[in-house]
């Protein structure tokens, strides 16, 4: 691989909820545990999960910590299927006119009224390797994947911040689409 590889890293389905949210959903006061961290920094798994029911059907899943300003959830266009949901390509962040849906957790329910989207492919970066590719914050670039299943990434957002480490995040349709399996996967950037 040349050195305009980056790691990429399969993203599934998962929530990030408000503080609010999170009183409701496990009880006031509740803390999310840490249960791995995740690659980027101050990014974590939970052990907290709860029940996604939209018009179809439901999903368990896992909450990411820390807490944010609004809840949000992140799935596939799989995962959106089978809870009956018609999800747009957002980044995250970018609720305004996405569906909502039922939130359950131990203690309570919560309706949400927007929210629930299929994360656009991004590649987190960090100044300096945004200065290597050559690339700049909210530029849209390819990404190469080879293999038995090689294919190329088209309208990949880089999100550039001293506060990301450098990986390209995917969900796992699109893991599953180029049998992005293994240790360390990659893929080269192109630039449009």
């Amino acid at each position: 691989m040349s050195d305009m590889s980056v790691i990429i890293e399969g993203s599934g389905r998962h929530i990030h909820v408000t503080r609010e949210h999170l009183d409701i959903l496990f009880g006031k006061g509740f803390e999310l545990d840490q249960k791995k961290m995740l690659s980027q920094p101050g990014q974590f798994a939970t052990s907290c999960k709860v029940t996604v029911t939209g018009p179809k059907g439901s999903l368990k899943m896992s909450i990411l910590g820390p807490c944010r300003k609004e809840t949000q959830i992140e799935l596939s266009f799989t995962d959106a299927r089978v809870v009956g949901l018609d999800c747009p390509v957002r980044e995250s962040g970018v609720l305004a006119g996405s569906p909502g849906c039922t939130v359950t957790g131990p203690c309570g329910s919560v309706e949400l009224t927007q929210g629930c989207i299929i994360a656009k492919r991004h590649i987190h970066m960090t100044p300096e390797d945004a200065e290597r590719f050559g690339v700049e914050d909210k530029e849209i670039v390819q990404v190469k994947v080879g293999g038995e299943r090689a294919l190329i990434f088209d309208e990949v957002i880089c999100r550039v911040s001293p506060s990301y480490a450098t990986f390209m995040h995917v969900d796992y349709d699109e893991i599953n689409a180029a049998s992005l399996f293994g240790k360390d996967p990659r893929g080269e950037i192109i630039k449009k």
